[in-house]
Parts: structure tokens; C-alpha cells; sequence
């Protein structure tokens, strides 16, 4: 497997640090990035976190918008500026830092979650009422392309 899938919630030991999950350590051995790549999520107070699949979406993003704009300088202020890059020792374990727990609101427990080529790190009861969000609003959703809308708004033919 390639992809960061599922959900695990760890603990944060007496020293700060917490335990990658073993299926996503996994996955980074094969990704070959030397250390968790973490940013914090544009919308969300959560962190994205990956190697470099996560590095080269990001640098696919910045392609978008012409160098020195100002769309790509808020960009790469954000996902490249207020990036981290966190050493993985040798029980797979990571300390977050003040700036990633702070964003986060991480206090004593982490929750990981796969998103395919990259996951996110989110406080639990943070993740729990984003969860709950994002399942309302895809039952939304498929109400509407169920009653005959369609999400992109347009045909093909």
C-alpha cells in the first residue's frame, strides 16, 4: 500500500513525542523523504503531513499562479514558510513542535488521518466535530446529485 488510509489516535508520551502509526510509516519508507513534512492546512485548524508525494502537490499548486504574484507569495508563505520538517527517530516516533501544537490545539493526543497521498494531524475532539461536518455535508450532497442536481453544474454529452 502506497496511500495513507484510516484514522489512529495516539497518545503524546511524558517527553512530548508521538508514535507515527505503523501503516503510515509504512507508506513513508516507500515515499524515501527523510524526516514528516508538516504544514499547517489552509482552512482547518489541523496539519498536513506527508513526504514528498505532499511536497510535490504542494510545488503542483505554486505552478497555478505566476511566480511573485501575490496569490503565489500568500501560498508559499503558507504551505512552504510555515512548513516543518520533523525528525522521525528510530521507534517512529515525532515531537510536535509549540508552532504545530498550537495551530493544531494539541494537548495530549493526536489523531492521524489518511488522505491518500498525504494525512493530517488533528486534535481528537477537534477531528471528532470536523468528521461529523464533513459527513452532513456529503449527505448533502448526495441528496442533491440523487434529486437530479449535479454538483459540477453541467452536462457532458
Amino acid at each position: 500500500m502506497d496511500e495513507f488510509v484510516s484514522t489512529f489516535t495516539n497518545r503524546l508520551d511524558a517527553k512530548g513525542r508521538v508514535s507515527i502509526p505503523a501503516p503510515f510509516r509504512a507508506v513513508m519508507a516507500v515515499d524515501g523523504f527523510d524526516g514528516l513534512y508538516c504544514c499547517p492546512t489552509l482552512d482547518r485548524q489541523a496539519v498536513d503531513a506527508g513526504g514528498n508525494r505532499l511536497r510535490e502537490r504542494i510545488g503542483a499548486s505554486l505552478a497555478n499562479f505566476e511566480p511573485f504574484s501575490e496569490d503565489h507569495e500568500y501560498l508559499s508563505t503558507t504551505l512552504i514558510g510555515e512548513s516543518e520538517v520533523l525528525r522521525i527517530d528510530g521507534d517512529g516516533r515525532v515531537i510536535l513542535s509549540e508552532p504545530i501544537k498550537d495551530h493544531a490545539g494539541i494537548e495530549d493526543a493526536v489523531t492521524f488521518v489518511g488522505q491518500g497521498y498525504k494525512f493530517q494531524i488533528w486534535e481528537p475532539a477537534r477531528f471528532t466535530a470536523y468528521r461529523e461536518e464533513a459527513k452532513a455535508r456529503l449527505r448533502d450532497i448526495r441528496k442533491r446529485l440523487s434529486s437530479g442536481g449535479s454538483q459540477r453544474g453541467g452536462q457532458s454529452g
